[in-house]
C-alpha cells in the first residue's frame, strides 16, 4: 500500500546572514499520525515548523503540506493547516467564548456557523463552564486548551504543534495528550515539536531527532531506543566509590559513563548484547566497588536524545 504523506520535506534549507539553522532537513510524516520533532534548543525546531506553515520562506530545499509547496502555493497550505505556537495567543480581555468567536470569524465563518463552531470546541476541550469568563482569570492548562481548540476552528488536515505544554503542571498537560491522541485517531496529521521526551514517548507515532539543522535519527520510539542498545546504572554506597564504579562501566561498554555525584550513581549506554547484570557485579565486586543497586534496562528516550545530539548543552542539563 502506498503511503502518503501530509508533510513533505527535501533538503530544506533556512540561512539567517551567517546562522543555518536548517542544512538539509528531510521530513516524511504519514498522514494520521503524529510525528514528534525533538532536538536540543537550537537545532532548527521551530524554524522548520514556521517554514511548513508559511511563516518564513526557505532558503533552499522543498517542501510539501497537504499535498501543496509551501512556497508556490502558501494559501492553499494555509487552508489545510492549524498552528499553536509556544505561547498561549488567546486574549485575555476576552472570554474563551468571544476567543473563539473571533478565531472563527477570522477564519471566514459568520454567524450561526463561528456560533456553533466555536461553542462544539468549548464542549469538546472541557472548557464550557469558564466560557463566558474573561481568559485572563483561566489557569495556564486552560488558556492552552483553549489555543489548541482555536487552532482546530477550520478543521484542519495538518496541525502544528510548537512545545505546546511548555510551563504546564501534570496534569494539564495530560489534558492536552489527551486532546492531540484524540486528533489523530480522527484522521488529523499532527507535526510536535517538544523539549519534554516523556511526551514525545507517549503521543508520536514516530520521532525525526534533529540537531543543528539536520534529522540525524527517524523512527519510533521503541526503535530509536533499540538502536542505542541497554543502559546500565550502578548506585554506590559512598561518593568515594563513584569514580571507580565508572572506570569498570568504561571497561565493560567503552562508553563513557554519566556520573550524578548526588544521587551516587554511574550510568551508561552499551550496544552490547551479550553484557549482563551478573557480568557487571561480578566485575564491580573484583575492583572492590560497594554498591547498593545495579540495573541494565533499556534506555529511555531521554538517554536516547543524548547519544544521538552528542549536544553539549543538553549533556550538561542531563548531568544537572
Amino acid at each position: 500500500m502506498t503511503t502518503t504523506y501530509a508533510v513533505l520535506s527535501e533538503g530544506l534549507e533556512k540561512r539567517f546572514g551567517e546562522v543555518h539553522a536548517l542544512r538539509g532537513l528531510d521530513l516524511a510524516v504519514p498522514e494520521g499520525s503524529v510525528c514528534g520533532l525533538l532536538g536540543p534548543n537550537g537545532a532548527g525546531k521551530t524554524t522548520a515548523v514556521r517554514i511548513l506553515a508559511t511563516l518564513t520562506r526557505p532558503t533552499g530545499g522543498r517542501a510539501l503540506v497537504a499535498g501543496h509547496d509551501v512556497t508556490r502555493d502558501p494559501a492553499a497550505v494555509r487552508r489545510a493547516i492549524g498552528v499553536t505556537g509556544q505561547y498561549a495567543s488567546v486574549d485575555g480581555d476576552l472570554t474563551g467564548r468571544e476567543n473563539l468567536r473571533l478565531f472563527a470569524r477570522l477564519a471566514g465563518l459568520r454567524g450561526a456557523a463561528a456560533r456553533t463552531r466555536a461553542d462544539g470546541l468549548l464542549e469538546r476541550f472541557g472548557l464550557t463552564e469558564a466560557a463566558d469568563r474573561v481568559t485572563s482569570t483561566w489557569s495556564g492548562g486552560m488558556r492552552r486548551r483553549l489555543d489548541l481548540a482555536a487552532g482546530l476552528i477550520t478543521h484542519p488536515r495538518v496541525l502544528f504543534l510548537d512545545e505546546p505544554t511548555t510551563g504546564l503542571d501534570p496534569a494539564a498537560r495530560e489534558h492536552i495528550w489527551t486532546a492531540v491522541r484524540a486528533l489523530a485517531e480522527e484522521g488529523t496529521t499532527v507535526l510536535l515539536t517538544t523539549q519534554y521526551l516523556e511526551e514525545a514517548d507517549r503521543l508520536a507515532d514516530d520521532i525525526v531527532v534533529v540537531d543543528r539543522g539536520r534529522a540525524v535519527a527517524t523512527g519510533t520510539p521503541d526503535e530509536l531506543k533499540s538502536r542505542i542498545g541497554a543502559y546500565a546504572e550502578v548506585t554506590v554506597a559512598e561518593a568515594a566509590a563513584l569514580d571507580g564504579a565508572a572506570v569498570v562501566l568504561d571497561q565493560l561498554t567503552g562508553g563513557r559513563p554519566v556520573l550524578d555525584r548526588q544521587c551516587l550513581t554511574a550510568g551508561v549506554t552499551t550496544t552490547d548484547r551479550e553484557l549482563t547484570l551478573p557480568r557487571i557485579i561480578r566485575a564491580l565486586d573484583r575492583a572492590g566497588v560497594p554498591v547498593t543497586d545495579a540495573s541494565l534496562r533499556p534506555p529511555t528516550l531521554d538517554e536516547v536524545f543524548l547519544r544521538l545530539t552528542r549536544s553539549p548543552l543538553a549533556q550538561k542539563e542531563h548531568a544537572a
